[in-house]
């Protein structure tokens, strides 16, 4: 391990209210390292694999995503803005998550990673051409670092509307008329993913990937032994980024909880959603505004129950700032909106939910019936 704590004399602690009310105590992890092997500079896309494209990519479209390449076996979505594709889905026999790739800054760190992990650098089939490493986290989920060859260029997208505030009247003479029609996806934000093993999950993407941590949070009673959860952001020194490019957080499962993609505003969050429900969609959680994040925020479930989150509005940090440290619970999930819901928080008592309880306390994990307790207490508070 090679974490340092970060130098007070540099970046700003969160006690200037900048985003938390607490920061560190002596000895808590530092959320960075000092020599991280590379830097990724963000998410690429997301890989799935499921068995009916044409039924995903009828939800695609629906959601926001324009179609970036399909063939028989793949389907490849993207958003407005000039990139990397958002996510791929390639025809399987059940629907999962695969796993992330992360945006390498430049051509040399796919050598650089492949050196210090033993591991290849490989062509990739991706629009465009690419190459990636493949590595396995801790939690067991494949990751690559990708360096694709050409960029996807931008397309057109939802203009923001221009909006009349109480000291400013910038729109006159003309109406406000947003359409009924999908909230147009402009790239991917970030993913959530749920470890048993939090802790050597967390120091991975910190010590391999170079990400540094935004915000910690904490079990009530048992901040002593560690946080449960991480929002992390890239590092690109002085350019701000995503508060959260990859959120971890401590439970029974090891998966997918959910992955986020920026809309243009409040109204296309609102009008997208209204379209998605007239089509039948499934509504998890919202719309509201986050406390961790800031973000606006309206999250559904695709037809193979896949949680997607549409967003605008987040928070930018650079490096220069802190982790911050809060406790968990439920209700300090929003800072107004509906009340949050049993599906979002994945509550609902189910077998397949109770054999993950089960299997993961008796496993070599960091879940045990102290902490189950706490996650459970948290996500009823």
């Amino acid at each position: 391990m090679s974490h340092i704590p970060v130098d007070k004399g540099g970046p700003l602690t969160p006690h200037q209210d900048l985003h938390s009310e607490q920061g560190a105590l002596r000895g808590e992890h530092p959320g960075r390292a000092r020599n991280p092997v590379i830097k990724v500079a963000d998410l690429a896309w997301l890989e799935f694999e499921k068995p009916d494209l044409d039924r995903a990519e009828v939800f695609a479209r629906d959601f926001g995503f324009a179609v970036a390449a399909r063939t028989e076996r793949e389907l490849w979505l993207r958003g407005t803005f000039a990139g990397s594709p958002c996510m791929v889905i390639r025809r399987g026999s059940a629907s999962r998550f695969i796993g992330p790739a992360f945006r390498a800054a430049e051509r040399g760190d796919l050598d650089r990673l492949a050196r210090a992990t033993g591991s290849e650098v490989r062509d990739i089939d991706v629009p465009g051409g690419g190459q990636s490493v493949t590595l396995l986290d801790p939690s067991g989920f494949p990751v690559r670092v990708v360096h694709c060859a050409e960029q996807l260029p931008a397309l057109p997208g939802q203009q923001p509307l221009i909006i009349n505030t109480g000291v400013e009247g910038r729109r006159t003479n003309a109406t406000q008329r947003p359409p009924r029609e999908p909230s147009r996806i402009q790239r991917l934000g970030h993913v959530v993913l749920e470890t048993r093993v939090f802790i050597r999950a967390l120091d991975w993407y910190v010590d391999t990937l170079g990400m540094i941590v935004s915000d910690f949070l904490f079990l009530d009673g048992q901040r002593q032994r560690g946080p449960t959860m991480a929002f992390i952001r890239c590092d690109q020194g002085s350019t701000p980024v995503d508060h959260h490019t990859l959120a971890l957080h401590l439970g029974p499962g090891t998966g997918y909880v959910h992955s986020a993609y920026q809309v243009t505003d409040l109204d296309a969050i609102a009008a997208g959603g209204e379209y998605l429900a007239e089509r039948g969609y499934r509504r998890s959680w919202g719309i509201g505004r986050h406390i961790q994040g800031s973000q606006l925020f309206d999250y559904w479930r695709d037809p193979d129950r896949f949680m997607l989150e549409h967003f605008a509005d987040g928070d930018l940090f650079s490096c220069d700032l802190e982790p911050g440290w809060a406790p968990m619970s439920a209700s300090g999930l929003a800072q107004w909106g509906p009340p949050v819901t049993r599906d979002f928080l994945g509550a609902s008592p189910s077998p397949a939910k109770l054999r993950e309880v089960m299997t993961a306390l008796r496993g070599d994990n960091e879940l045990d019936p102290a902490r189950l307790l706490g996650l459970m207490k948290a996500m009823s508070s």
